[in-house]
């Protein structure tokens, strides 16, 4: 099946591209996500109409995403997970994770635009790669810290509750 591409697909072609894909990809996603038209001499002469349209929108986004680009390198996110001995986390930092942790900073991103190369399990500085765009992708830094290591300056649970007890033990003389 030919088509015509309204916008980029990823791993596909970009947008006006003529590709041939299997009927099934093209029927059941493209056509109905409105990311592809089947070529037929109406549907060129229409595209053509529609292709400065198109571009223009696709121009927008790709604005768009070099400003967010230009907002988030250079940025640290902290992420506080539980670590043991040798700085080794309990489980993994996930793509979710960094997600929640954007978007607390106030920058939204899909979990599936961050890309990482491994799984990150150690504690210290990572450097994460997000695609906002076909073709602008951003660098920051992830600083993966250790919860417990925070919690280190805080007295003993025991040191508290003895120095309560003193304290109530002056007052009631």
């Amino acid at each position: 099946m030919k088509v015509i591409l309204r916008s980029d697909v990823e791993n596909l072609g970009r947008l006006g591209d003529i590709v041939t894909v299997k009927s099934g990809y093209g029927r059941n996603y493209l056509l109905p996500q409105g990311l592809a038209m089947l070529v037929t001499p109406g549907n060129m002469k229409v595209f053509e109409l529609e292709f400065k349209k198109l571009q223009e929108r696709m121009n927008d986004i790709r604005s768009k995403a070099d400003e967010l680009a230009k907002r988030i390198s250079g940025l640290i996110v902290t992420v506080l997970m539980r670590a043991g001995d040798n700085d080794k986390l309990y489980g993994s930092v996930t793509t979710s994770i960094i997600g929640h942790a954007l978007a607390e900073q106030g920058i939204d991103i899909d979990r599936r635009r961050i890309l990482l190369d491994a799984p990150i399990r150690t504690l210290g500085q990572h450097t994460v790669r997000v695609r906002l765009h076909a073709d602008v992708i951003a660098e920051f830094i992830v600083n993966v810290a250790s919860e417990e290591k925070l919690y280190d300056d805080t007295p003993d649970r025991t040191e508290t509750e003895e120095s309560t007890k003193e304290l109530q033990e002056e007052h009631a003389e």
